[in-house]
């Protein structure tokens, strides 16, 4: 009898929204996704420059998506309003992204 793998799919949904707040110890991110979960978290080791921080998050939303749902996506970051806290919305990226190796939805 032959077993067929069931693919399974990511505890997170496809990421839809994120926002950066700068806190004493570095920037903490807070993911939307598309199905209406949360995804909390740190960026990185060290506090990058207020100026990085956009690039840093969108580089890791990008190969969230693409590791775990095999979609390419981008940030589209709304106009800065105050200092120390940012927003964007997640945006796929049309013909992009290969399916993820063992699986994915």
């Amino acid at each position: 009898m032959v077993r067929r793998e069931k693919r399974k799919r990511p505890s997170f949904g496809l990421p839809g929204s994120i926002a950066l707040v700068a806190t004493a110890d570095g920037w903490r991110y807070s993911v939307r996704t598309e199905e209406g979960g949360m995804l909390c978290g740190r960026l990185g080791d060290g506090p990058p420059g207020p100026e990085a921080v956009p690039a840093v998050a969108g580089e890791m939303v990008r190969e969230l998506a693409l590791t775990f749902h095999g979609t390419a996506v981008e940030v589209v970051w709304e106009p800065l309003r105050e200092p120390g806290s940012r927003t964007g919305r997640i945006v796929r990226v049309a013909g992009g992204g290969t399916a993820p190796a063992g699986g994915g939805e």
